[in-house]
């Protein structure tokens, strides 16, 4: 046995049954003891950021963490972005990065880098595994890392740690971490701001707490005491649709994000952080809750998120049996017909979006309209990118594919962001995972025209419009898709699109619509 199988064991023991990886030549020990496991489901990505970006979408449905396996420090630097976007939705994730061995490290090898620097800006917890002796203990915490609250856990495996004889260790599991409780005095502090604000309190849920049981409860203390319900600005997971209590997104532009909030006195986390922009402009805010409005914190991430709205329900003397307003059947839109646009895209998958699917959406600013009308959606799961990295989409949908494999997924995805990312189309086919990948081509960086508003620009030139659009060529997605194996049409009229979406739901298997909007 050596150390490469020690890691392997201790991971399957402890429930990390799934390894997302692109390794190299120092990690080939390590292939070969997941080779020798075939209980160890491995998934290749053809660039690393498919690869954190699929570990990321699975845990975020799971809650459980997944291997993967990245090539040196070149490989981790290629799989950061999406390692970032993981931190900032707080998942669970094991990266497992190889290196050379440690006496090869002296001689600056092309492939040498300082790897805990790069891992440690966009990982919470980093370990270099210091010998064959050390894979089971910096396993094992590393486990206990990426669950204590849930975050990244970084671990550095040198190839002589992976070919070392190791012993088997005494013992192979790693003690699962509680959730903490929140505090009697936040409960208390939380229930008297709320009685005295009553109407002008908000209350900003996410994790566990936008999960739809925990949501029932929020749901009633919102209809007890008229507090508002809010979720995040970008939305890690939420569960949503007919039947379920429907908070209102924090809105992405600072003007609109301000009138959203202005008349709120008291606003209550809940596993969230307060609201901010997500850049500074000249002459607004970066805050977005108004000078006075008094932040109060129920319970942080980490921390049992259902019962603290359960007991701070019970402090507030709210029953159980508390009525609560629940999203009802989607408001009729009528059928959209004609030329298809961005909102006649959102339109017509709300109304389709089948039973207990998964939505992955990092369509930017193609489908806007689409979270709020999801409240009226068939019950769904609702994810989108969280740390505005973009090239998040396609991974992320891999990941919940494998984690839900009898669920439909479906990905709004944006173009520009959408090219990151690319390659994992190509994983999809080979893993004939059901994914129905919805591809809004409008040829340009959208959102950085906007963004150029935002900052006093109202006209570009030449330069920058050669920066911002897609075009001259133009992409062609349906031959790229079906290039990586995967089916693919096009539509250009709401119609088209329509009917495409129907036979994309129908079958399984991925299926990709580019919306040419």
């Amino acid at each position: 046995m050596n150390g490469a199988d020690v890691l392997c064991d201790v991971l399957l023991a402890n429930d990390v049954n799934v390894c997302f990886a692109n390794p190299g030549t120092s990690e080939m020990h390590f292939v070969t003891a997941l080779d020798r496991r075939q209980e160890m489901r491995c998934v290749l990505g053809l660039f690393e950021g498919v690869v954190t970006g699929a570990a990321d979408g699975y845990a975020r449905m799971t809650g459980r963490p997944a291997a993967t396996l990245l090539h040196t420090g070149p490989g981790l630097a290629n799989g950061l972005a999406n390692i970032h976007n993981a931190r900032r939705a707080r998942v669970p994730m094991i990266n497992i990065v190889g290196d050379h061995a440690s006496y090869h490290l002296p001689l600056d090898a092309p492939l040498t880098t300082d790897i805990e620097s790069l891992a440690t800006p966009m990982s919470n917890w980093v370990r270099r595994i210091e010998g064959p002796g050390d894979v089971a203990l910096a396993t094992k915490a590393a486990i206990h890392a990426s669950l204590s609250p849930p975050g990244v856990a970084t671990l550095i495996l040198p190839a002589d740690a992976a070919w070392g004889e190791a012993q088997p260790p005494a013992s192979l599991i790693s003690d699962p971490p509680q959730p903490t409780s929140a505090k009697p005095d936040a409960i208390r502090d939380v229930a008297g701001a709320i009685r005295k604000a009553r109407g002008r309190a908000g209350m900003i849920v996410r994790g566990a707490a936008a999960m739809a049981d925990a949501l029932e409860i929020a749901g009633q203390i919102s209809a007890a005491f008229e507090v508002r319900l809010f979720s995040e600005v970008q939305v890690a997971h939420m569960q949503r649709g007919r039947g379920r209590v429907a908070p209102t997104r924090i809105p992405y532009p600072v003007d609109a994000a301000l009138e959203t909030l202005a008349d709120i006195d008291v606003l209550v986390l809940v596993g969230a952080s307060e609201p901010v922009a997500f850049f500074a402009y000249p002459g607004k805010p970066g805050r977005l809750v108004r000078d006075g409005c008094q932040v109060l914190t129920l319970a942080a991430h980490g921390d049992d998120l259902k019962r603290a709205l359960e007991e701070l329900r019970d402090e507030l003397g709210i029953k159980s049996t508390q009525p609560l307003l629940r999203a009802t059947r989607i408001p009729d839109e009528g059928k959209p017909s004609g030329p298809l646009i961005e909102d006649a895209v959102a339109v017509i998958v709300a109304q389709k979006l089948p039973d207990n699917a998964i939505v992955c959406d990092e369509a930017i600013t193609s489908a806007r309209r689409f979270f709020a009308l999801s409240e009226h959606a068939a019950p769904h799961d609702f994810m989108m990118i969280t740390g505005g990295a973009i090239g998040m989409g396609i991974p992320l949908t891999i990941g919940a594919a494998i984690a839900c494999p009898d669920r439909k997924v479906v990905n709004l995805q944006a173009d520009g962001s959408g090219m990151y990312t690319v390659q994992g189309l190509w994983t999809q086919a080979r893993e004939h995972l059901d994914i129905v990948t919805i591809i809004f081509a409008n040829r340009t960086y959208a959102v950085l025209h906007g963004e150029m508003r935002n900052v006093g620009v109202q006209t570009i030139g030449e330069n920058a419009r050669r920066m911002l659009n897609l075009d001259n060529p133009s992409l062609d997605w349906v031959l790229m898709a079906k290039g990586m194996g995967v089916e693919a049409a096009r539509a250009e009229t709401c119609e088209v699109f329509a009917k495409l979406l129907d036979h994309a739901l129908s079958r399984p298997g991925p299926f990709l619509i580019e919306a040419v909007i």
